[in-house]
């Protein structure tokens, strides 16, 4: 019975690398399966009670050769394998990190460790910040703000380390001693630009693009410096926005051009010729358009590992889908999404989680390799912001009374970051319900991570069905559940 129960796939695994990929290279990466399914480990966040990423115990795994038809159920195969987890985490910008520093000494512990540890919190695992400010900076600035200063004589990260330095180092520790970074340029300095302003949108002016492309690497120089190592970048934040904030716009064309003939090159000639990097970082409406226009020409595609994303404007989630499909080779991640405006009265609003998790359920199954929230600390105005563009956080720092408050999106996201590692491979994972989502990844140590939704007010009772085993379970109303089976 024991070797009935175990999931031995290696001559399975086999025909998976022959035949499921039409990448050899993402068909090499698929993970033999062996699991005893004995348990499942049951954690829990639901609205209306005390559940807040609460273990409710382990329920035991029963033979069940086929699943009920009228039995709502979450099917998971194992043996089909998609794309692997880079990280889950959130955004280290000038505002969390002022804000963090306003905090006492051991709220700043709490709080650090509640998003980095992995023992003591959600064990965060990817980051992103920016180069130069963003609007959640308390002032607009650049690195260099001398006139047609082309060989960046007088480029200085000197303002990033009051706070938002010596917060990510407190980060990296917290994570363990590593944290996969990535950095994104709101605008260049004014000075570049066709408008003469960081903000209000404008262009990178031509004759500037090589040196636009020399200021990424000397940011990541500067940081490399300060013993932060950065694992990728964005080429630009939102490009298609003109913002009352820091902004630069980019057309199709212009992107793909200034990443094949500028861009691309530099960092391949530099010391950081293998950072990731990453094309669009806008809204998922238009994603897959944006992405054809560089995919679609080899010169510049040879550059680019992957697709970054928003949330901003519509679901869209089927373009996530259309772009895996239709560019297997490249890599999705989502770069930023919050909930907003902000109201401090409205903080413990339910669905202000369930909007994150929704995303990370559609968006994973669509084929996303990374995961990451914005601001990953604001204060109790919704900021710092030098523009007044308040929005939320998932936990928010009362700098006038020192507390901390966890919104329910701080625990929507841990049911991921927690117990979806990097590594991890997306296996198959589908619900005959239309009230229950999932997803569920297997993990380099060997543990199955399944995440149930459950967005509407019912109660409902289901399995989690797995190669003719499965674990009875009862979702609450407005409740999000990860099984952990080993």
């Amino acid at each position: 019975m024991k070797n009935q129960t175990r999931l031995i796939l290696s001559v399975f695994s086999l025909f998976l690398l022959a035949s499921a990929c039409k990448n050899p290279e993402k068909a090499a990466e698929i993970t033999p399966v062996s699991l005893e399914l004995n348990k499942a480990e049951v954690f829990v966040t639901a609205k209306d009670t005390d559940l807040k990423l609460t273990s409710t115990g382990s329920l035991e795994f029963i033979d069940l050769a086929q699943p009920v038809e009228n039995e709502a159920a979450i099917l998971v195969d194992p043996t089909h394998q998609f794309q692997t987890l880079v990280g889950i985490g959130g955004a280290l910008t000038d505002a969390s990190a002022e804000t963090f520093y306003k905090l006492p000494k051991e709220k700043q512990k709490e709080f650090i460790e509640a998003y980095f540890s992995l023992d003591k919190g959600i064990g965060y695992s990817i980051g992103r910040t920016h180069i130069n400010s963003c609007d959640f900076s308390s002032s607009s600035y650049a690195y260099t703000e001398t006139e047609n200063d082309t060989l960046l004589a007088n480029f200085s990260i000197e303002p990033d380390k009051k706070y938002r330095i010596p917060f990510i180092k407190e980060a990296i520790a917290a994570a363990g001693g590593t944290l996969t970074l990535f950095a994104s340029p709101w605008s260049p300095p004014a000075w570049m630009k066709s408008n003469k302003n960081m903000l209000q949108g404008g262009v990178l002016l031509p004759e500037y693009h090589q040196t636009w492309a020399n200021y990424y690497v000397k940011f990541f120089e500067e940081y490399q410096k300060e013993g932060i190592p950065f694992w990728g970048l964005t080429v630009q934040n939102e490009p298609m926005a003109t913002q009352t904030w820091e902004s630069c716009i980019y057309t199709a064309e212009d992107e793909r051009d200034f990443v094949k003939n500028y861009l691309g090159p530099t960092l391949a000639k530099s010391a950081f010729k293998d950072a990731k990097l990453i094309i669009w970082d806008h809204n998922r409406g238009l994603m897959v358009q944006r992405a054809a226009a560089v995919y679609n020409d080899p010169e510049a595609s040879k550059y680019v590992w992957g697709t970054g994303f928003h949330w901003y404007v519509g679901d869209h989630f089927d373009n996530v889908q259309l772009h895996a499909e239709a560019f297997p080779d490249k890599n999705l991640i989502f770069t930023e999404g919050c909930n907003y405006p902000f109201n401090y009265d409205s903080l413990a609003n339910w669905h202000w989680g369930e909007n994150y998790g929704k995303s990370l359920v559609n968006d994973l199954n669509a084929g996303t390799a990374a995961w990451t929230d914005w601001n990953i600390l604001l204060d109790e105005t919704g900021g710092p912001n030098h523009v007044n563009n308040f929005c939320y956080a998932p936990v928010i720092g009362n700098t006038k009374t020192g507390e901390l408050v966890y919104m329910s999106s701080y625990y929507y996201l841990g049911h991921f970051s927690k117990f979806i590692r990097p590594g991890a491979k997306r296996v198959l994972c589908s619900s005959n319900d239309d009230e229950l989502q999932a997803t569920s990844f297997l993990n380099p140590d060997g543990s199955l991570a399944t995440v149930v939704l459950n967005l509407t007010g019912k109660t409902k009772d289901f399995n989690v069905w797995i190669n003719g085993k499965t674990v009875k379970s009862t979702t609450r109303a407005h409740s999000i559940m990860t099984f952990v089976s080993r």
